[in-house]
């Protein structure tokens, strides 16, 4: 057998022989952590206990006494405020922040304002909605997609404020009812003179239109009239009759189909437009889930004892290098 393949063999054997030694030195500096954690665990086994007791004991009262809700409601800002709406939830969750208390009662009309945690607002994200029957929006995404992200583009500020409905959210630490907060905030947002008249001019537009449909509709119907009473004399006639294609009456039906069409539209718009920001739904006293939320009972005693194993390794290392000083000197 050549030298160089017996120097190879060599080699692996030694190569395996030292892996063989390191992985027993690792189980055995393994063992002997383990060791000490056990040791660690039984001598300090009082603290521990009581440490384990007090912590699911203060994590059960936490559970039961720190709750928190989330009231969300489901608004749509009529007549083009959406930053209005915007800037006074803004507004809101400042005074809330700060703490005062005065400006939510008296002002804004809370009746259990330190109860109020704070407010937030985001659009509900409705691309279709945002498009159905507009041509300028769609031509508005397309234009911009050809830039970005679509969906960047979607959920952009500037894009996003102008869907139909928003969701405004209010944290609370107790059980709200609407009386004592859902309806005192309403009331603050649609409190504003100036979209007040838009209001008015926006309903009178709207009853006119319907008017004036609805006479245009009729003057329609008395054009078909007067056609289908003609059709019926000339059929009970024997002498051929010849139509003209240019009659357009096609062009007449479709008229009134897209006035019937614009008659239904107004009339449901009119059910929102009572209020500048008109609410849609709500629901109250939601339980606000979060990663610790409910579970302190079992989060709180693990922390206390890891806090006091940290508090253990730092006592350990002080004295140790204390002690290594102390020899020094």
């Amino acid at each position: 057998m050549p030298a160089n393949t017996n120097d190879n063999l060599d080699n692996q054997e030694i190569d395996l022989s030292q892996i063989s030694r390191k992985m027993g030195r690792l189980f055995q500096d393994f063992n002997a952590f383990l060791f000490r954690c056990i040791q660690f665990f039984i001598k300090n086994g009082l603290v521990i206990s009581i440490l384990l007791i007090v912590g699911i004991g203060l994590g059960f009262y936490l559970d039961v006494t720190q709750k928190k809700y989330d009231q969300q409601i489901i608004v749509t800002p009529n007549f083009k405020s959406t930053d209005y709406l915007y800037s006074k939830i803004d507004l809101l969750n400042s005074k809330i922040i700060e703490g005062d208390t005065l400006f939510l009662k008296n002002i804004v009309g809370l009746q259990h304002p330190k109860s109020v945690k704070g407010i937030t607002i985001e659009p509900i994200t409705d691309v279709y909605k945002f498009i159905e029957n507009k041509t300028e929006n769609f031509e508005l995404i397309k234009l911009m997609a050809e830039d970005g992200d679509i969906k960047k583009i979607l959920e952009d500020n500037l894009t996003s404020k102008n869907y139909t409905n928003h969701e405004i959210v209010i944290k609370t630490d107790e059980l709200i009812t609407e009386k004592s907060t859902i309806q005192p905030i309403l009331i603050f947002l649609n409190e504003s003179d100036y979209f007040k008249k838009v209001q008015a001019e926006e309903f009178n537009n709207a009853q006119l239109k319907l008017r004036q449909n609805d006479t245009i509709i009729s003057q329609i119907d008395a054009v078909l009239n007067g056609f289908s009473n003609s059709l019926n004399r000339e059929q009970k006639s024997d002498k051929l009759v010849y139509y003209n294609e240019n009659t357009q009456l096609n062009d007449v039906i479709k008229t009134k189909e897209d006035l019937i069409y614009q008659q239904a539209t107004i009339k449901v718009n009119l059910i929102g437009m009572d209020k500048i920001i008109k609410e849609n739904s709500k629901t109250l006293n939601k339980r606000h889930k979060s990663l610790i939320g409910g579970n302190l009972k079992l989060v709180l005693p693990f922390l206390l004892i890891l806090g006091f194993i940290f508090w253990s390794l730092f006592v350990r290392f002080y004295r140790k290098q204390f002690a290594k000083q102390m020899l020094n000197n």
